[in-house]
């Protein structure tokens, strides 16, 4: 049976194209060719760097390890994935892969499952940011070799600034469909305690503008990585897109380092080093507070030593 809370296809695809003309009007043509890995030069140089690395490297399948890349959208995860689709050991599967996602939602956990044991490489990157609440389920999937996961965060600012440009008032409406109760079985409702649902039930979203909302969706989405409890589990990396592009290769590294994976500086070839954007936004006082105590909270989590990740 069809989820009630699903648009028809039509609906979808409407919806799409119109996120799209508005990301390329506010953000250039080049950008969303990037963005959705558009360029077919790159993506055939991509295949033959996997068909090399299967040829030197036979493995059988089903050893395939998982690495779960999470977090929040808009929060560099597609500069992560496409620094990790450079190595040959790592088979890419990002939102738009039918065999894995429906509308950028994973798929039933065996079907996830047998496409992971299908593959010849060393590691299988799936990027489910739709079901971040899941990954220490996604970590325990039976039949898989020990998986990892990445968490992505972004700087609230730039988080919030990118998400109101490319999906309007989604936030916003996701939190009012929350604290009305009636999200339903939508992911941005899923896994939430009770105090996250009385704060998010406390504000007037009749009156909050777009970039708060984004905001406040940041710190809701991004506090599961504590109430769940993954802060402190090895197998989880908490990495800032702004220690990336403010250090490519040291973050790299520790990545790579992270993941028992060679280190190659054609990982980050596609980001250029430069200092993190600083430009707040005006956020509602309360808001405010909420994030910079969580954006203390991670980067201190993102700043531990990395041993104890490993084995």
């Amino acid at each position: 049976m069809a989820d009630p809370d699903e648009p028809s296809a039509l609906a979808y695809t409407v919806r799409r194209v119109a996120r799209h003309a508005r990301w390329a009007r506010t953000e250039g043509i080049r950008r969303l060719v990037e963005e959705d890995r558009l360029n077919p030069v790159e993506r055939v140089g991509t295949a033959l760097t996997k068909r090399r690395w299967r040829r030197a490297n036979p493995t059988p399948a089903g050893r395939a390890v998982p690495v779960w890349l999470v977090g929040l959208q808009r929060s560099g995860t597609n500069m992560l994935t496409r620094g990790l689709d450079a190595a040959g050991a790592v088979e890419v599967r990002n939102e738009n892969d039918r065999r894995v996602f429906h509308r950028f939602q994973l798929r039933p956990d065996p079907v996830v499952t047998e496409v992971i044991r299908r593959s010849r490489h060393r590691y299988v990157l799936v990027k489910p940011l739709c079901q971040t609440h899941r990954v220490d389920e996604l970590l325990a999937l039976p039949g898989l070799a020990p998986g990892r996961a990445v968490w992505a965060y972004r700087d609230v600012d730039d988080r919030a600034r990118s998400e109101v440009a490319k999906f309007g008032e989604a936030n916003l409406r996701a939190l009012q469909a929350v604290a009305e109760g009636t999200i339903g079985d939508r992911w941005q409702g899923q896994r939430l305690d009770d105090p996250t649902r009385e704060l998010v039930a406390s504000f007037d979203y009749d009156r909050m503008s777009p970039h708060t909302a984004a905001a406040l969706f940041w710190y809701v989405r991004n506090s599961l990585l504590f109430t769940l409890g993954l802060a402190d589990r090895s197998d989880v990396l908490l990495s800032s897109y702004d220690a990336f592009v403010a250090d490519p290769a040291g973050t790299t590294r520790r990545l790579c380092d992270f993941l028992d994976l060679p280190y190659e500086a054609g990982l980050h070839a596609h980001v250029e080093a430069r200092a993190p954007r600083r430009d707040p936004l005006p956020i509602d006082d309360r808001v405010r507070a909420l994030c910079t105590g969580l954006t203390e909270r991670l980067d201190a989590v993102a700043g531990r030593p990395l041993e104890g990740h490993r084995g």
